[in-house]
């Protein structure tokens, strides 16, 4: 996000950078660790024990205490980051930085989040209220003592551009409102919905579009829950009637309405990728590795339950490390998220859970026939109803904006004055057929979003529900309140049970199966219902003695309901499973923390042997030698002549083929549609090796065979390294190529050197890649840099909770040049991690810090 002007260079570099006072200014906001401090309204002291890397371990007596001093810690660390978010969730961006973001506001303006938010706050149960207001109250209270650059270094820099910006109280709602963007980065298939539309925009053939999407392999790859019955609940595919799928909707053939156009939709799809991710970058491949063992296959007897989400890679660090304790008997500790209370991800003293992405398809997009106010619904006009919203600017005007809603959800298309004059006069005739030339419409097309999270929920529930649960029951009782963002649910506790469970509100369909855009002027693409909580997919202690999921197929295609078809291809959970299976001994938290850092290519075992037949010579029969014998795995570098080394030379040639073949494969898509690499591409090109005369093999339109496409992309793939890294392929080197630099959310990416400098990290070297369980990804039209990572890793020993470890992507604090920056950032990239303490002797004993809330 591009905040600032090239003039603030100097002025940065005298004020921030400069010596005496920059110091100053970087460390006056740093946290308070040791001593005493004062927090209003508790009723008893809070103790605060921080650990070598800064990890809070907090201890009161009452819940309301223990949430208020979480307030305190978040802000103390976080809370620039706090800040930003909920200027993006309330779309008031153009507050901070001015009027380059109005467009982004107007986008989250019309879609509503804190509007929702405000909505969901009457909803809650009283104790959920009252535990997000002493969240609040613990902000404020920070606060109060801490304005201007006393919060954070962003705001010394904010201030040279913004000076007139104030710092408004923490609310509640504010903490909600986080909750809708956590949901919009896990929203599932949207992208895939505006793509296949934009593909066919673009000239395929609906049979072309249908090939780059292909179905899931249910015949080589595992799903989460085996066959075709929902394990645990009421409801079983052998009682299902055509009525619960939705009138047929829900499985079948996909339907497309035969009239509308893509044009609406392209501009839809570039304007909504200007909206910053708060989890980073979402799309198809970016998903999630968990899995639990049960205690007949573990060395301690007991279950080992682990968990690696796959985020972009963003500073600060998108979790915050911590636990709760209270005499009211709540014992958690885990993984937060700074401006929401409780544990999102971790353990309490008697189970431990774990989130992946569901991915259901909870969000469709309906082409709306409109003529000024009114929209088209079976042949009759009904009023679209209206709302006004005004953007302040800082440094101009404030901005109104009129917000349209229909049957369907608000019109995005009115978000855009590009999108407004695309609907009115399309390249579409009167029957929506495509005419290349720009015509009139009459009605107008407008793009309406239906998504679950933009009706109201009780989420915030589900998650404190989830930090005092003890048992599956209970766990379940709050997973069924877990609205959105749906997610794979796995479970584990100290009596030796193991479980899964899907939630979510996910939609029942009329017609369509939600993969295209739907015809919003046709009421049987409605949604007609919701999946009931007991027919949604679970099990619990399955006879294979473990649980994987890594957003693969949730279950066979005899399940009854429409989930999405728009799944992770199971690669990842395949090598996973393979590891368990092949483990050959009893599995150690040792062992599951090696598996995290599993690197094998599972594509790679199918392409290689056609690599290896290919005729080539000079620098690309050298390189392709490195490819004979290789165990297919991806580290970041290795000794010259050790296996490890060879192994990297490999991997960086392998994936520089796989990048250019993808390029040669397919250069009639559209610039903005070309393959990112992932493991639909994996499908996609399993496919075409085994179909040599495929018209996909043609290059520029000109015939030409399988193996001179393969030979071709092999050369391009030796030259480039060549040139890159140096003419003799042993020494190359996969983190040479697949590096990560970690960038501030807000600065990051200004363009301005010395303020990148400020608030980046890395570059670093990294092993991994695209869709392998050591998810590092990377686009391939885009180069080897590292675009998303596991945010976290976390393996709990529900053996010895005081065993577990964790370790995340950066460190606690948000604060640029703090010890805990990115003091973990090492150990998150050489695989290690830290011991995640539980028991209060062993977090006394270890603790480097102690600090008094009174």
């Amino acid at each position: 996000m591009r905040v600032l002007v090239g003039t603030l260079i100097g002025l940065l570099v005298v004020a921030v950078v400069g010596a005496g006072v920059g110091v100053w200014t970087v460390r006056r906001s740093f946290a308070q660790y040791d001593g005493v401090a004062r927090l209003g309204g508790l009723s008893a002291p809070v103790t605060v024990y921080r650990d070598d890397h800064g990890v809070p371990q907090i201890y009161a007596h009452t819940a309301e205490d223990l949430y208020r001093a979480q307030g305190y810690v978040h802000a103390q660390e976080r809370f620039w980051e706090m800040d930003f978010h909920r200027h993006v969730t309330a779309g008031r961006l153009s507050e901070l930085f001015g009027s380059d973001q109005v467009a982004t506001d107007t986008y989250l303006r019309t879609m509503g989040w804190r509007r929702v938010a405000r909505q969901e706050w009457d909803l809650l149960s009283p104790d959920s209220r009252t535990y997000l207001t002493a969240y609040a109250d613990g902000v404020n209270a920070w606060l109060r003592d801490h304005n201007g650059s006393r919060a954070s270094l962003e705001y010394a820099v904010l201030g040279l551009r913004n000076s007139e910006y104030p710092i408004e109280p923490w609310t509640p709602v504010d903490s909600l409102a986080w909750l809708k963007a956590m949901a919009w980065d896990l929203r599932g298939n949207m992208s895939d919905e505006i793509d296949r539309a934009a593909l066919l925009g673009a000239g395929l053939t609906r049979a072309q579009v249908e090939q780059l999407y292909p179905a899931y392999p249910f015949d080589r790859n595992t799903t989460i829950v085996a066959g075709g019955t929902v394990a645990a609940g009421t409801f079983t595919a052998s009682g299902a009637s055509a009525a619960a799928t939705g009138a047929g909707g829900g499985v079948g053939v996909p339907v497309a309405p035969a009239d509308y156009h893509a044009a609406p939709l392209d501009a839809v799809s570039r304007d909504l990728a200007r909206i910053p991710t708060l989890l980073g970058t979402n799309g198809t491949g970016i998903g999630s590795n968990s899995w639990v063992i049960a205690g007949s296959r573990t060395a301690t007897g007991k279950p080992i339950l682990a968990n690696d989400p796959h985020l972009g890679p963003s500073a600060p660090s998108v979790w915050f490390q911590i636990g709760l304790h209270c005499d009211c008997g709540l014992q958690v500790e885990g993984f937060s998220f700074s401006g929401l209370p409780g544990v999102v991800i971790g353990h309490n003293d008697r189970i431990a859970w774990g989130f992946t992405n569901l991915g259901p398809d909870v969000t469709d997009l309906y082409l709306e026939k409109v003529d000024g106010d009114r929209y088209l619904v079976d042949g009759q006009w009904r009023d679209l109803s209206t709302r006004k919203e005004t953007i302040k600017v800082a440094g101009g005007k404030p901005v109104t904006i009129t917000v349209r809603t229909g049957k369907d959800g608000p019109l995005l298309s009115d978000a855009s004055a590009e999108l407004r004059g695309i609907g009115a006069a399309a390249p579409v005739d009167a029957h929506g057929e495509p005419t290349g030339t720009a015509t009139k419409q009459t009605p107008a097309y407008a793009v309406a979003l239906r998504w679950t999270a933009l009706d109201p929920g009780r989420t915030a529930d589900a998650l404190f529900a989830l930090d005092a649960a003890h048992n599956w029951s209970e766990f379940r009782k709050a997973a069924s309140q877990f609205d959105v963002p749906a997610q794979n649910l796995i479970y584990a506790d100290v009596d030796g049970n193991i479980g899964y469970q899907s939630p979510g509100r996910i939609p029942v369909r009329g017609k369509g199966d939600g993969r295209w855009p739907a015809a919003g002027w046709d009421s049987s693409y409605e949604w007609k219902s919701f999946i009931p909580f007991d027919a949604l997919p679970s099990v619990y202690n399955p006879a294979a003695g473990y649980i994987v999921t890594a957003n693969q197929a949730v279950i066979g295609p005899s399940y009854p309901y429409l989930l999405t078809d728009d799944w992770a291809y199971g690669y990842r959970a395949g090598r996973i499973k393979e590891m368990i299976d092949g483990a050959g001994k009893k599995v150690s938290v040792a062992d599951v923390t090696r598996m995290q850092l599993d690197a094998r290519n599972g594509m790679a075992p199918t392409l290689v042997p056609l690599l290896l037949e290919a005729r080539v010579t000079g620098a690309a029969a050298k390189a392709q030698a490195l490819l004979r014998g290789w165990d297919f795995q991806q580290p970041a570098d290795g000794a010259p002549g050790s296996a490890q080394g060879r192994s990297s030379a490999a991997a960086a040639y392998y994936n520089a083929v796989w990048r250019h073949l993808l390029s040669r494969l397919f250069d009639e898509l559209p610039a903005d549609q070309r393959p990112d690499g992932n493991d639909r591409w994996f499908e996609v090109v399993r496919g075409l090796i085994d179909d040599p005369s495929s018209a996909w093999w043609a290059s520029n339109g000109k015939p030409t065979t399988r193996e001179e496409v393969v030979a071709a992309a092999m050369r391009d793939a030796a030259d480039e390294l060549s040139s890159r890294l140096g003419a003799d392929p042993a020494g190359w080197r996969w983190g040479a190529l697949h590096r990560l630099t970690v960038r501030n959310q807000t600065f990051g990416t200004s363009g301005i050197a010395p303020v990148e400098w400020l608030f980046n990290v890395g570059p670093v070297r990294t092993s991994g890649g695209s869709s392998l369980v050591d998810a590092t990804g990377w686009n391939a039209p885009d180069g080897y840099d590292v675009i998303w990572v596991p945010s976290m890793r976390m393996a709990v020993d529900l053996s010895d909770l005081n065993s577990s470890r964790w370790v995340q992507l950066l460190g606690q604090s948000g604060h640029a040049f703090s010890p805990h920056y990115s003091d973990q950032l090492e150990l998150w990239r050489t695989g290690k991690t830290l011991p995640m303490r539980w028991d209060r002797a062993t977090i006394e004993r270890e603790s480097r810090h102690k600090l008094v809330l009174q």
